[in-house]
């Protein structure tokens, strides 16, 4: 796929498809399994290109996993796709012991994650899958922040000899990164914008919301380090450090629960490696989580520009800069 440069780009499910596609015109191991969730998936257009290659096991998603794990034993390549709240956590015995514990290659591909089912409510919405995953052995986490970061996180799992984790929501996404020459990879962060004053590491569809929140602090002088880390796990501690090193405010967002996620692990890291910066974590709080479309759902717990904005002007002014005289 080339990257889109304007626009309101695509839901990475399109990018999803569009990529299975690519890859098993000339990979005949590719096979993509779902639960009742071609249509949700947007798999219309590979089913009607490989339908020879979709194997439908219903709304089963324990049975889709040890089904895929089984595949991946004989030497295909399964997709799982499927709604990441059923995914992680009715699957999740099979996840860790006939993918994970068993090192089977199975892609795990968690749709419509987060909050992308708005008004559905808890029983929909998918804020602990990070939690779940990071503390089960051998499966990477992935979220990917644009059509650029789903596509090279699909390429990737069918790359690695091993399983994986992609986690993917449903609205159109903006491209986040810059020339359309430069490559994009997602097994490690990339900094989308510097500055000395603040560093926001962001995931998954939160980096848009970073850099929007960038944009707004510049205006008042507040010059921004913005990081799209994808790779939840393992953690790229190498520039976690560095750009905690350089700023004096770090801030982690992410469209999950504040405990078990990316800000967890990046308070961990920080504190291990005895780094001192001005931290704050924001995700979804530990409460019943209120009901409503994706954005007001996240700006209501403080995941939009504005509240993002405010929230580093007050951590800044609680460590203003270092004075050049005595």
């Amino acid at each position: 796929m080339s990257r889109p440069t304007a626009g309101p780009g695509l839901a990475n499910l399109e990018v999803l498809d569009a990529t299975l596609r690519d890859l098993a015109r000339s990979d005949p191991a590719i096979r993509v399994l779902t639960a009742d969730s071609r249509v949700s998936g947007r798999l219309g257009p590979f089913a009607l290109e490989f339908p020879d290659r979709v194997v439908e096991l219903g709304i089963a998603e324990q049975n889709l996993v040890g089904v895929a794990a089984g595949l991946a034993s004989c030497g295909m390549k399964p997709f799982v796709v499927s709604p990441a709240c059923f995914l992680t956590a009715r699957a999740l015995e099979q996840i860790k012991v006939d993918v994970g514990y068993s090192g089977n290659s199975v892609r795990l591909i968690g749709i419509s994650a987060g909050i992308s089912y708005g008004a559905l409510g808890a029983s929909h919405h998918s804020i602990a899958d990070f939690a779940a995953l990071r503390a089960t052995p051998g499966i990477p986490v992935v979220a990917p922040a644009d059509n650029c970061e789903a596509e090279a996180a699909i390429r990737l799992a069918a790359a690695v000899d091993g399983p994986l984790y992609v986690r993917l929501g449903k609205r159109a996404l903006r491209c986040v990164h810059g020339s359309a020459s430069e490559p994009v990879a997602v097994d490690r962060a990339t900094r989308l914008r510097t500055g000395a004053d603040l560093g926001i590491i962001a995931t998954g569809e939160t980096v848009g919301i970073a850099l929007g929140a960038a944009t707004a602090l510049a205006l008042d002088g507040v010059e921004t380090t913005v990081v799209s880390m994808p790779m939840v796990r393992p953690l790229d501690t190498a520039t976690l450090f560095d750009v905690a090193r350089r700023v004096r405010g770090l801030v982690v967002t992410e469209e999950h629960s504040v405990h078990g996620g990316l800000g967890e692990a990046c308070a961990a890291a920080l504190m291990t490696e005895g780094i001192p910066v001005r931290f704050r974590a924001l995700g979804i709080p530990d409460e019943p989580i209120v009901n409503g479309p994706q954005l007001d759902v996240l700006a209501h717990y403080g995941i939009g520009t504005d509240p993002l904005a405010a929230l580093a002007r007050e951590l800044l002014d609680r460590n203003p800069p270092r004075s050049s005289t005595l």
